[in-house]
């Protein structure tokens, strides 16, 4: 269901109602005496100026979405209640997802929320990794990027709870360089390095796959996503780029996760 067309719809059709009544059914009603709307504007002008505001919260501010699976644990767990920012990679008409106003674009480390591009109807939730024009490496479940390998701390193992299976996790970290960005990721050890694609998908001539990884040169306009769960997240390694014409939003903030109150807050 395409929430943003209904909404958009319901905006008009509400605008109208309420100009109809402001300049038509309003006078008429003062004219006769009458101080209460009918029935049918109540339903319609009278909720203008709340779906309004909805609209363009949602549109141009911020817009929630809920975690499904957990393929951005440690950092994201299923069912949070996040937000995403809707500016900040610049300002979008609402239905049609065109960038009208630029503002930012996405940097190494950020939380997007995009478009999956092989079913434009699905919200996906990932970490950018690399940005148009780099290349990217994933060999042995270590990342480098423009031929600088990221940092990595840690280790201890933690319990994945969508599978039940324990995972080791890191502090991931890219060079100051390349945005300095710290966050959190899982590795299975027991999961094989290498992956496959599912098929071929726009693009798949700028990446090379190996037995223990892949390399990819991130084409213009697109970016390399990848979920902080490692081996347990469908993303660009399997389906390919992220164009930046199917970006939302910059996820920034949990506000509520009925399981865990705990969780609520920002995250990197």
């Amino acid at each position: 269901m395409n929430f943003a067309l209904i909404l958009f719809i319901l905006v008009v059709v509400s605008g109208v109602a309420w100009i109809a009544d402001r300049y038509y059914f309003a006078p008429q009603r003062r004219m006769a005496g009458i101080d209460r709307m009918s029935l049918w504007l109540e339903y319609t002008a009278g909720f203008f100026p709340v779906i309004c505001a909805v609209f363009v919260l949602r549109s141009f501010i911020v817009e929630p979405f809920k975690i499904p699976s957990g393929s951005m644990i440690p950092t994201l767990q299923i069912g949070d209640f996040i937000l995403a920012n809707k500016f900040t990679y610049g300002i979008r008409l609402p239905v049609i997802n065109q960038k009208v106003v630029e503002l930012g674009s996405p940097k190494r480390g950020d939380v997007v929320v995009f478009r999956y591009p092989r079913d434009e109807s699905i919200d996906y939730i990932k970490r950018v990794i690399a940005l148009p024009g780099d290349t990217i490496t994933y060999q042995d479940k270590r990342l480098t990027v423009n031929g600088q390998p990221l940092q990595y701390g840690g280790g201890e193992f933690y319990l994945d709870p969508e599978n039940m299976r324990y995972a080791k996790r890191f502090a991931e970290s890219f060079p100051a360089d390349l945005g300095g960005n710290k966050h959190e990721i899982l590795n299975d050890s027991d999961r094989p390095a290498g992956m496959f694609p599912v098929e071929r998908f726009p693009g798949f001539e700028y990446c090379q796959y190996i037995n223990a990884g892949l390399t990819c040169k991130v084409p213009a306009g697109h970016y390399f996503a990848m979920g902080d769960n490692r081996d347990n997240s469908a993303d660009s390694r399997y389906w390919g780029f992220v164009p930046d014409k199917n970006i939302v939003g910059k996820a920034f903030f949990v506000w509520l996760n009925l399981g865990n109150l705990g969780r609520i807050g920002g995250f990197e």
